[in-house]
């Protein structure tokens, strides 16, 4: 049986139109704490900075609340993030109301579990089922109870951080960010910053409307001028959701996907600490596998969907995936593609080796 509303990456659409209203988010909400949250469990949603977002979860956060769980209100976090707060708060689901790369007007609902995965085809297909059936709302005395956390960037940032080696830190390096606009604007910019990076924020004055509106990992014209432009060292760019990345060497040159794919993967090769094969995509440039495997690396393939590259990660027994698009997994990192983990271990590796991202 095939899923109708769950997609490669949640369900997704225009705000307004079936499946993205509020009584389709509040029945979802409802659907998917009977099957995945026990009684008294807790679940956490955090968003991007799309104006719909206070809409989804509002509705997102009765649904839950009404079918006994509890709530924990993280507000706009990276997708990443809330995966990590899903598993810090020790949360039975985590909710991530996004629609990625898409313009404000579209939004859209994604799940993962405790461990902070994301949900497979099967569990979507088990709420999808549930949606059949109406909405519940228990007795007073068996709801459950909301609460805002207002340490959720601090907690990300901190996560971020830890990523990296001890005692390496960004002092010396000129960053222009690019945010889209989207739920990494503070997160990003605090980070490299507190590394010790002098950063320039572009893409960082989210309105609601202008998440990755000319701007972010899908339009990083204004970051490949501005890079050079200010003689910056590198330029970083995320997605609205902040879980895909894009680069700017100092020329202005994009470093795609694949390109952080092979600098993350031949610098982990030299240095021992490359388990198993490199993931790509049915999409991945063939320049890419053939590089690699020049280096002695095993690349495979798995289907287009971040998703898929995990999977088939977790089945060989690798660390290191991603697609073309910027979607990046270094799962002895984070449990889900995460830009702000994937940026600082390229820059990790600049100040390791004291060479530009162009050498």
């Amino acid at each position: 049986m095939s899923r109708s509303f769950f997609g490669t990456d949640g369900v997704r659409g225009p705000v307004g139109d079936d499946p993205m209203t509020a009584d389709f988010a509040m029945r979802l909400a409802s659907a998917a704490a009977q099957v995945l949250v026990p009684q008294g469990g807790t679940v956490v949603i955090g968003k991007d900075t799309r104006l719909s977002g206070y809409l989804f979860e509002s509705a997102l956060e009765a649904g839950f609340v009404a079918a006994g769980a509890d709530v924990l209100l993280l507000g706009p976090l990276p997708t990443p993030g809330i995966a990590r707060l899903t598993q810090e708060f020790g949360a039975d689901l985590g909710v991530v109301i996004s629609a990625s790369h898409n313009k404000y007007f579209d939004n859209g609902i994604k799940f993962f579990d405790g461990t902070g995965s994301k949900l497979s085809d099967d569990v979507e297909l088990r709420i999808e089922e549930r949606l059949a059936e109406p909405a519940i709302t228990l007795e007073s005395q068996a709801l459950g109870k909301a609460k805002r956390i207002d340490t959720a960037r601090a907690r990300y940032q901190d996560f971020c951080v830890s990523s990296l080696p001890d005692g390496v830190d960004l002092e010396g390096l000129k960053i222009v960010f690019d945010g889209a606009n989207g739920a990494g604007y503070k997160v990003g910019p605090r980070t490299l910053a507190n590394l010790g990076a002098e950063v320039i924020p572009i893409g960082c004055s989210p309105n609601g409307r202008n998440i990755n509106e000319g701007c972010g990992s899908t339009h990083p014209d204004l970051l490949q001028l501005t890079v050079p432009a200010v003689r910056a060292d590198v330029g970083v760019a995320l997605d609205g959701d902040g879980d895909r990345l894009v680069m700017v060497d100092e020329n202005g040159q994009l470093i795609d996907g694949d390109q952080l794919l092979y600098v993350l993967a031949t610098w982990r090769k030299e240095r021992g600490g490359l388990a198993g094969p490199v993931i790509g995509t049915v999409m991945s440039n063939l320049g890419l596998e053939h590089a690699l495997r020049d280096r002695e690396i095993d690349f495979r393939r798995a289907k287009v969907g971040d998703r898929y590259v995990l999977e088939a990660l977790r089945e060989t027994g690798g660390v290191l995936g991603g697609e073309s698009s910027g979607h990046m997994l270094v799962l002895d990192k984070a449990t889900t593609g995460d830009g702000m983990i994937s940026a600082l271990q390229v820059l990790a590796i600049m100040k390791d080796t004291d060479k530009s991202l162009a050498e």
